[in-house]
């Protein structure tokens, strides 16, 4: 597969976030509340960034040979409709494989997204039209 991913003003920023939402027992959620109180987190949201950044860290060997073997884009790809134009003229098809962020521009049609994309695999997030999340639904993983 090319690297289609070219600057773009339409791109996505690298830095933008995913909000999530998480379930905590009380004790837990007061002891992390007690170490937030005696200063070593600066909020509940500093403590689980790092809890979680440490555990990736922990875990960093396993998930660099699972992107090797996966063949997964680490980080930001995003698909301009130029890009998915240039595709659909040489006759190709794409299957998208990201660990990170996959984008796909919001001037993209749905129509254009199925002539294109055989496959979305993204284990992260995901950010497309309603439109294209639609068409592209049966491809998504």
């Amino acid at each position: 597969m090319k690297n289609l991913a070219a600057p773009d003003a339409t791109r996505p920023k690298g830095g933008d976030s995913e909000k999530i939402t998480i379930n905590l027992g009380p004790v837990d959620l007061g002891q992390i509340d007690l170490l937030v109180e005696e200063g070593f987190y600066s909020n509940r949201t500093d403590l689980i960034r790092t809890a979680i950044r440490n555990q990736l860290a922990l875990h960093a060997q396993v998930v660099q040979e699972t992107i090797t073997r996966r063949a997964l884009v680490l980080g930001l790809q995003h698909f301009s409709r130029q890009d998915l134009e240039a595709v659909r003229a040489a006759h190709e098809r794409l299957n998208i494989q990201v660990l990170g962020l996959a984008s796909i521009a919001s001037d993209v049609s749905a129509e254009l997204a199925l002539q294109t994309i055989g496959s979305v695999e993204v284990l992260g997030a995901f950010h497309a039209s309603p439109a294209v999340k639609r068409a592209l639904a049966d491809r998504i993983r």
